[in-house]
């Protein structure tokens, strides 16, 4: 039997610094999917992320627009939500306009992820009742992965980029996360070639990417221009090989007969 393959969304937090730009990583708990593992802050679709009346509280961006970026028919506008609530669960960082006042009372922020993680309160309940303006349109989708046949979770993921300001710290919430950091493309990879850091495929394959850019406004602006649908999805296959999995990904010899 086929393993369903569900929608999911990844967001890469981007912030200035002296030396270029960083991006923040969490750290996956054993008991979570993709355990142990180093990854950006994210998780699969909910179904609130897609309803008409979140859609609302979406600064700049309708789901007309957000599906033609993502070559979807509709609610392609639910992976820029997911982005925002799954940011502000896992680690601490609401991606809303800066007037907003709720973001000025960080005691109540707390609180509010706190009873979301929990699951006392939805993100909708939030955004309606301090009339919320989330960021929509300062998030540009980046890269498109899907999980491999031979995993026994499967997930259709949309990574997307922001840009978030210096002063915004971020904290794992230290149940499905256990470490988080701000980390520069280039350490992070260097980190990950010595063993200090596990990760898988994708998030190696868009540090990569990322380390070719100096700044963030460099990393947005060219993702910003890329055209609707212009993002393919990126399905890697695996075979064994004297005992041993070998990957392929699209173009590769070898990909079309694995």
């Amino acid at each position: 039997m086929n393993t369903p393959i569900r929608p999911a969304a990844t967001v890469i937090l981007m912030r200035e610094s002296l030396d270029g730009f960083e991006i923040f990583m969490v750290k996956r708990s054993t008991r979570s999917s993709f355990g142990s593992l180093y990854v950006f802050p994210g998780g699969k679709i909910d179904a609130e992320d897609s309803s008409p009346a979140i859609y609302k509280h979406c600064e700049g961006l309708s789901d007309v627009q957000a599906s033609s970026k993502l070559s979807l028919h509709a609610d392609g506008l639910a992976y820029w939500v997911a982005c925002i609530r799954e940011c502000f669960e896992e680690a601490g960082i609401l991606l809303t306009n800066k007037h907003d006042d709720l973001l000025k009372d960080s005691s109540m922020l707390d609180e509010y992820r706190q009873r979301l993680n929990s699951r006392d309160i939805t993100f909708n309940d939030i955004c309606l009742k301090h009339e919320l303006r989330l960021r929509a349109n300062n998030i540009v989708p980046c890269a498109h992965w899907i999980t491999p046949e031979i995993e026994p979770k499967r997930f259709d993921t949309r990574f997307f980029i922001a840009k978030v300001h210096a002063e915004q710290l971020g904290a794992h919430d230290g149940f499905e996360l256990t470490e988080s950091l701000w980390i520069s493309p280039s350490e992070a990879l260097k980190k990950f070639h010595e063993g200090e850091m596990n990760m898988i495929m994708p998030t190696i394959k868009n540090l990569t990417k990322l380390d070719e850019f100096s700044s963030r406004d460099e990393v947005f602006n060219y993702f910003q221009q890329i055209e609707d649908g212009g993002i393919p999805a990126i399905l890697p296959k695996f075979i064994k090989q004297d005992g041993a999995w070998v990957g392929f990904l699209p173009g590769e010899d070898g990909y079309e007969e694995a």
